[in-house]
């Protein structure tokens, strides 16, 4: 016989899917996180790096902290007042939305949000993140760091690539007139965080 030319499904992924015994496991973790801890918070993050998540949980080690689908860790706490876990948990629950986690701690919340108002971590701009200043390159070689270290050759055009009108003088990156990478206020592209 010969082979079907019927269209077959074929996934193109490596990752298996979690499935449900994930998703019971999750909402099992979040309700005995319930009964274990007094306080709960509902926190959103902007631009999140891991390694600063890794620092808040070695800080709050005798937290814990959830990550996960919205709806599903909302099933955990109850989606109405006959489904609650406790009560009024499910007010909670209408909290999930956009990118949260929620933090289970039986520190005392003055603690707790006095460490998250002053926690704050130097970063590089990323795409469409705000400028909060104005930066800009007078015209001449374009140097980088404390040591005022110029550029190698190959860099140049790349820099052109990224919208720097800069040339090559005497094997120095030289940029040919005044540059504003970008200006405070003003949303940032990928080729002004990359200059950044």
């Amino acid at each position: 016989m010969p082979k079907s030319k019927r269209a077959k499904l074929i996934s193109l992924t490596r990752t298996e899917a979690k499935g449900r015994d994930f998703k019971v496991q999750l909402i099992e973790k979040v309700q005995k996180s319930l009964d274990e801890y007094d306080y709960v918070y509902v926190f959103s993050v902007d631009n999140m790096r891991n390694t600063f998540l890794k620092d808040i949980r070695q800080s709050w080690k005798t937290s814990r902290f959830f990550f996960g689908k919205n709806k599903v860790m909302a099933k955990a706490f109850g989606t109405s007042p006959e489904t609650e876990y406790q009560p009024n948990s499910m007010l909670v629950g209408q909290q999930l939305a956009g990118d949260v986690g929620l933090l289970f701690t039986n520190e005392k919340p003055a603690k707790v949000t006095k460490f998250f108002k002053n926690y704050v971590q130097r970063d590089f701009a990323r795409a469409g993140m705000v400028a909060t200043d104005t930066v800009g390159l007078p015209e001449g070689p374009v140097v980088r760091g404390v040591d005022q270290e110029p550029l190698p050759p190959n860099m140049e055009p790349h820099l052109r690539g990224l919208g720097m009108p800069t040339t090559l003088k005497a094997g120095v990156v030289t940029l040919m007139r005044d540059f504003d990478i970008c200006k405070a206020g003003e949303v940032l592209t990928s080729q002004q965080a990359h200059l950044l």
